[in-house]
C-alpha cells in the first residue's frame, strides 16, 4: 500500500497562513462540519454521501486548518479540525 502521508502537502509557516485567510465555499462547508463533531472530526463524505474533494482536504491541511493522521491505521484517512481551523471559521463568521 502507498503511504498516504507522503502525498500530503506540508503545513505553511504562520505568516503564510495569515496571508491566506480566505476560505472557499467548499473549504468553509467542510470545515464547519467539524465544529459539531467530537474532537473536531471532519467527515470525508458530504451530507449527500459524496466524497469530499481531495483538493479541498489537502488545501485545508496545507493551510493548517485541518490535521490528518491516524496512528492506529496509517492507511486510513482521518481528518480533524485544528485550532487554526476553528479560528479561521470564527474570523469568517465575524466578517
Amino acid at each position: 500500500m502507498n503511504n498516504l502521508i507522503t502525498d500530503w502537502p506540508k503545513p505553511m509557516a504562520s505568516e503564510e497562513k495569515l496571508a491566506n485567510r480566505v476560505l472557499t465555499d467548499a473549504q468553509h462547508q467542510w470545515l464547519v462540519r467539524g465544529l459539531k463533531q467530537p474532537g473536531g472530526k471532519l467527515p470525508l463524505f458530504d451530507e449527500y454521501g459524496q466524497k469530499v474533494s481531495t483538493q479541498t482536504v489537502k488545501s485545508c491541511v496545507s493551510k493548517g486548518w485541518a490535521w490528518f493522521a491516524n496512528p492506529l491505521k496509517p492507511d486510513w484517512m482521518v481528518c480533524r479540525l485544528t485550532e487554526n481551523g476553528r479560528a479561521i471559521l470564527n474570523t469568517e463568521d465575524q466578517d
